[in-house]
């Protein structure tokens, strides 16, 4: 299914969380907490000023994302798990 969020929003898939510690201990599922980083996979055409102005996005499909611990929407899409938030939600991008 092919999906394009609107306005500002972006789809985000996020990226696993480690399995083990530093000390080599793994870590049960239950006890994980879910990752604040992510993949964009798709952006909206960006937001638009007063005057109808398009103010366009600051990411992009593929960048490589930090994101608020409880930003964004889940939402299943083909059987994945995946996230929409706005792009404000989103704290910066990782080099």
């Amino acid at each position: 299914m092919a999906f394009t969020p609107l306005h500002d929003r972006v789809l985000v898939r996020r990226v696993e969380g480690e399995e083990k510690t530093k000390g080599g201990l793994i870590i049960p599922d239950n006890a994980k907490e879910k990752p604040a980083e992510g993949e964009v996979v798709a952006c909206g055409a960006g937001a638009r000023k007063d005057n109808g102005e398009l103010i366009e996005m600051g990411v992009k499909t593929g960048d490589k994302i930090l994101f608020g611990k409880w930003s964004g929407t889940e939402v299943t899409l083909d059987g994945e798990e995946l996230l929409i938030m706005k792009e404000s939600d989103i704290l910066g991008i990782i080099a």
